[in-house]
């Protein structure tokens, strides 16, 4: 698997795909170097990881997408572990992510050294729970 910074070139495919941002962020976000491309062997692309900041200072991982056929391979902890690398390379002490409480990712995420931080209700929306993870 490679896990590549995405460039203007992964535009259509993650415009086809993420339906988790505002399409006129997308390339701004590409810009940035803040969404990480996944590939196979083949060089196809089978998933990306976004994020962005908490407060202007703190590294926010806002999503992970694995395709379903490449799942339960590892992927997205490799995709996650790299990242984290890249971010105390880059002088962070603490990265931050979150989760629906009615979804499996909280136990991946703590798996994974995270710890429950907080959480935050929105209206008529299961309970999204905050995590942290000192990378120091």
């Amino acid at each position: 698997m490679e896990i590549a910074i995405a460039t203007n070139s992964d535009y259509g495919y993650l415009k086809e795909r993420d339906h988790h941002i505002l399409q006129s962020l997308l390339l701004h976000k590409i810009k940035r170097n803040e969404i990480y491309i996944l590939r196979d062997e083949n060089e196809n692309n089978i998933g990306w990881m976004r994020y962005g900041y908490f407060w202007d200072n703190t590294p926010f991982m806002n999503m992970i997408w694995v395709d379903e056929q490449n799942r339960g391979q590892g992927i997205g902890k490799q995709v996650v572990l790299y990242w984290e690398e890249k971010m105390k390379h880059m002088g962070f002490k603490l990265v931050m992510t979150s989760t629906l409480a009615n979804e499996e990712a909280q136990h991946f995420y703590r798996k994974l050294g995270y710890r429950d931080s907080g959480c935050l209700l929105l209206e008529n929306e299961p309970l999204e729970i905050i995590l942290t993870k000192k990378i120091m």
